[in-house]
């Protein structure tokens, strides 16, 4: 069976367009954005500088817009 390459192509737009719709992170993904440890995200948490979500047993979930808010002003 071959693969439409249009097909596979139209997949990856679908996925992109999902992650720039994104509307909240997680701890990991701020660890990444800010290349710091977990510890060092949970702080930032805690000082309540972004709105967070606590989700069960899954952990934190961050808003996108008001963490790059804050972000965007530390710059």
């Amino acid at each position: 069976m071959e693969i439409d390459s249009n097909v596979e192509m139209k997949n990856e737009d679908v996925i992109e367009k999902a992650a720039a719709e994104k509307r909240c992170y997680t701890v990991g993904e701020l660890q990444d954005i800010l290349m710091c440890g977990r510890g060092t995200v949970y702080d930032l948490i805690k000082q309540n500088l972004f709105r967070t979500y606590k989700l069960g047993g899954s952990g934190y979930r961050i808003s996108k817009k008001s963490f790059d808010e804050w972000l965007d002003s530390r710059a």
